[in-house]
């Protein structure tokens, strides 16, 4: 990874790119060291060539879509990138899950990569970085112009709770029930550089500080600005990080569906010359809280701030305003977290990591 970007890469509309990430797990459903095998040690299928990558801990497995050019050919990708993991996976006597946070994951008993990039985090990070065992769902929007890749990232970082709220899918952490619906929300959060951004003026604004964290060694890549919304300089994209991992492929395309007529939406409001809202990010830092706390049964400020709303208010409105269908099938459905929560109450842990298994 190139330690900074460019406004260069800023060149292209509408595409997409979808990152998830995963579980590598055992007979049993639990989360087992399995990267080395599966990235560096055996050949993975054609579609995953140069699309897959290991994670902090040696249990967490990333793969990448190509570049998406036509936003109905999300799904095909997604599902054939996920198709040829689970294929490659069981080859090797392993299985894959997906959740923000593997409820069978303990910390302490987990294997860390051996990578030099992870061995400084964990160096510099200590604790908080040990315990990360978070996964996440990152979509990329392309946008062609880098000031307007910053006035998007900034408009979307009211949303993000929203998705988040939807999206919650790990109430369990290293064993126990946090009564959190997102407890990845909180887990991810301890890290430096994370959760919700600030605003920034213009690309120059965002390089400088980019550059600054660099100098300063803060960071040592751009790739360590963990923020739940960014302007990606390396793919000239907007990158948004919020959702939890998903197992079942149609939440991750609801939440790729709303992303992407966002960020397509936005990108035409700055062409109109629309100011924006500089909203403070405390006011943000509360919606989400409650979507972490809340889930699915939120009350999240309003646009204006000016009120609450519930989830499924605002699921109507950004339904009706953007034309689409996804949020409505995440809502109408039940949570991830209350999903889980059930199935260890009525059925047991085992039945509960086998839910979480991809097919």
């Amino acid at each position: 990874m190139d330690a900074t970007g460019s406004a260069e890469h800023f060149t292209r509309m509408g595409t997409l790119g979808i990152e998830e990430e995963f579980y590598v797990v055992d007979e049993f459903g639990r989360p087992t060291s399995g990267t080395d095998e599966l990235v560096y040690e055996t050949e993975p299928p054609a579609v995953l060539d140069g699309r897959l990558d290991h994670e902090l801990f040696k249990c967490v497995i990333e793969t990448q879509t190509p570049r998406i050019d036509d936003p109905a050919d999300a799904g095909e990708h997604l599902r054939s990138v996920r198709d040829a993991l689970v294929d490659h996976a069981e080859a090797n006597g392993f299985g894959i899950a997906a959740a923000g946070l593997h409820p069978l994951a303990k910390w302490r008993e987990l294997e860390h990569a051996e990578k030099p990039r992870y061995k400084s985090q964990l160096d510099r990070i200590q604790y908080p970085q040990h315990r990360n065992t978070t996964a996440g769902l990152h979509v990329h929007v392309g946008v062609d112009d880098a000031d307007k890749a910053v006035w998007v990232a900034n408009e979307l970082r009211w949303h993000l709770p929203l998705m988040l709220a939807l999206s919650a899918n790990s109430p369990y952490w290293n064993g126990f029930d946090t009564g959190l619906q997102s407890a990845r929300g909180k887990i991810f959060e301890a890290l430096p550089n994370t959760g919700m951004p600030t605003v920034f003026d213009d690309y120059d604004a965002f390089e400088a500080y980019e550059r600054r964290m660099l100098e300063t060694g803060s960071i040592d890549d751009r790739g360590e600005l963990w923020f739940d919304v960014r302007p990606h300089s390396g793919h000239g994209t907007v990158e948004v990080r919020a959702p939890d991992g998903q197992a079942d492929p149609d939440r991750v395309l609801a939440f790729v569906e709303y992303v992407h007529e966002l960020v397509v939406d936005l990108a035409e409001r700055y062409e109109d010359g629309e100011s924006g809202r500089r909203l403070r990010r405390e006011f943000l830092d509360e919606n989400k809280w409650r979507a972490i706390r809340h889930g699915q049964s939120a009350d999240l400020l309003s646009r204006d701030l000016s009120t609450t709303r519930s989830v499924e208010e605002l699921v109507e409105i950004e339904s009706d305003r953007l034309g689409i269908d996804g949020l409505w099938e995440l809502y109408d459905r039940e949570s991830g977290a209350e999903r889980q929560r059930r199935l260890r109450s009525e059925e047991g842990v085992m039945a509960l990591a086998d839910s979480l298994r991809l097919s």
